[in-house]
């Protein structure tokens, strides 16, 4: 079975930066595990690697689509594998790097990923009812207070599978995180996970938003904004749609910016809830153990022996 390494983790901890060390180490290249990175008209918002970082080590998945292209979590996994398949025959071992949960375990697991009349089953008229009253959004987070894990996989505009997953949990009173087929693994996988003391996590969290305002952030999501007719998927991505109010007159940037720092901590805790609850990972803290990187090569080392 071919091997790959995985560096995942919340939001701003520490992940670019872990993995370029790593691939400098072993000579190889970097996946995006970003669902966002693939887009080539945003940078800021999705924090992809700057073009310095991208020049010291080969980045794959990085601006390959517009944002009026599609792509799911399908392309996302054809794609990197046919990358994984070329590293590996290089005999190169990749390192994939990013913090969308469902895509990562798209990848290095064999998941029913859907087809298009997957979800064609009668859904509670509760929930169709609750939809048209309140929107796709706030569905979504009936289904994220119900069954966290669940709600990772499915984007907050797709009504159709939140629908699905909530009228699944009601007719059979389990989860429907629970509830998935068996999955069998695509590779040998050494997934590590970088995570701290929650408040630090957090603390970087709003560095990082304040130093993404400095760099034009609010250029990218007005650009979002004014395109918002044409339905693509960076749309919902956290960093731009809370900018949307000052842009409509509604709340001072200051209040935009505030709830831009709360919707990135929020989305911080649901990432460490997916991962703890659906990959087996080996978790370091790169934040406040001095040993972290020594830990992550101990592992690495040991991972390859085998």
């Amino acid at each position: 079975m071919q091997k790959v390494i995985v560096i995942i983790g919340p939001t701003a901890v520490g992940k670019t930066e872990a993995g370029l060390k790593l691939a400098k180490t072993l000579n190889t290249e970097i996946i995006s595990g970003d669902s966002m990175q693939i887009y080539q008209e945003v940078a800021i918002g999705t924090a992809k690697p700057t073009k310095q970082e991208q020049a010291q080590i080969k980045h794959h998945l990085i601006d390959q689509r517009s944002v009026f292209q599609e792509y799911s979590v399908k392309d996302f996994v054809k794609q990197a594998n046919e990358v994984i398949e070329v590293l590996n025959k290089k005999g190169k071992v990749p390192i994939v790097v990013g913090g969308t949960g469902f895509y990562i375990n798209a990848l290095v697991n064999k998941m029913q990923l859907g087809e298009p009349g997957e979800y064609k089953t009668s859904v509670d008229k509760k929930w169709e009812d609750f939809l048209e009253k309140n929107g796709p959004e706030k569905l979504w987070k009936e289904l994220e207070k119900i069954d966290p894990a669940a709600s990772e996989k499915i984007a907050p505009n797709n009504s159709r599978r939140t629908l699905r997953a909530l009228t699944v949990i009601g007719r059979t009173g389990k989860l429907f995180s629970q509830q998935q087929k068996q999955i069998t693994p695509r590779y040998d996988a050494l997934i590590i996970g970088l995570n701290s003391e929650r408040q630090l996590v957090y603390d970087r969290i709003n560095r990082r938003v304040d130093l993404m305002m400095e760099k034009g952030l609010l250029d990218e999501a007005k650009f979002i904004y004014e395109n918002r007719a044409q339905e693509h998927q960076v749309i919902q991505a956290i960093g731009y749609k809370e900018l949307f109010p000052y842009f409509e007159g509604e709340k001072s940037l200051e209040e935009c910016i505030s709830k831009l720092k709360q919707a990135s901590r929020k989305y911080a805790k649901r990432q460490i809830t997916y991962f703890k609850h659906q990959l087996p990972v080996h978790w370091v803290d790169p934040l406040q153990d001095s040993t972290s990187e020594t830990k992550i090569k101990k592992l690495v080392s040991d991972f390859l022996k085998v």
